[in-house]
């Protein structure tokens, strides 16, 4: 009997495969953590330019107008909700677009609302007949401002409908209401809640 030589087909081993294969998977792996970290992050920055535009913005304060209540390079959060809402009360701390400087922003105390009456007497500030009682401004005078050019406050002075007459804590050193007139409640940005910086004197702004 014959023998027959059986052929056999010569083929690629495959003992390698299960390394590459690992390969593949971990760098498909990586980029798909990659693209998933991109996407967090990208999420992130929407949320946070959602939230600064439509619900809560921090602030750096550049001056001394609203000393001591808030002092230089403290930095505070507001909250941009209760405005769109309802009307500032007196007494709320203020966050607005500035009327002298555009694209800044300026923090004051809301003192009359529109309708109110507003005077200036011996240093004290009387709304509606009433001294008000303000510890914030520690004692110092609240006397009236020359108005800039194209503004006229004569005292006692009754807020327009749909403003509201806005001071800084430290009366002796803030342009306000007395220098350019009263605030369009249009012009409002929010309401300061509370600092956050420095982390000594955190907590809620009154």
């Amino acid at each position: 009997m014959e023998e027959h030589e059986q052929l056999t087909e010569d083929k690629p081993s495959t003992a390698s495969a299960p390394v590459y294969r690992g390969k593949h998977l971990r760098r498909r792996n990586l980029r798909r953590e990659i693209i998933e970290l991109l996407l967090i992050i990208l999420a992130a920055f929407i949320i946070t330019g959602l939230l600064r535009t439509f619900v809560m913005d921090n602030y750096q304060i550049p001056t001394g107008s609203m000393e001591p209540t808030i002092e230089i390079n403290d930095r505070i959060f507001a909250e941009k909700v209760s405005y769109r809402f309802s009307s500032p009360s007196a007494g709320d701390i203020v966050t607005f677009h500035d009327p002298l400087v555009e694209g800044r922003v300026l923090i004051k105390r809301c003192i009359a609302v529109e309708g109110q009456t507003v005077d200036l007497i011996n240093g004290k500030v009387v709304v509606n007949g009433v001294v008000l009682d303000e510890p914030y401004t520690h004692g110092l005078q609240s006397l009236p401002l020359t108005p800039k050019k194209g503004v006229v406050i004569d005292y006692p002075y009754v807020v327009p409908e749909g403003t509201i007459w806005v001071m800084g804590d430290n009366r002796t050193s803030s342009l306000d209401s007395r220098y350019f007139g009263p605030i369009p409640e249009e012009e409002l940005i929010g309401r300061a809640l509370f600092r956050f910086m420095p982390f000594s004197r955190f907590g809620p702004i009154k």
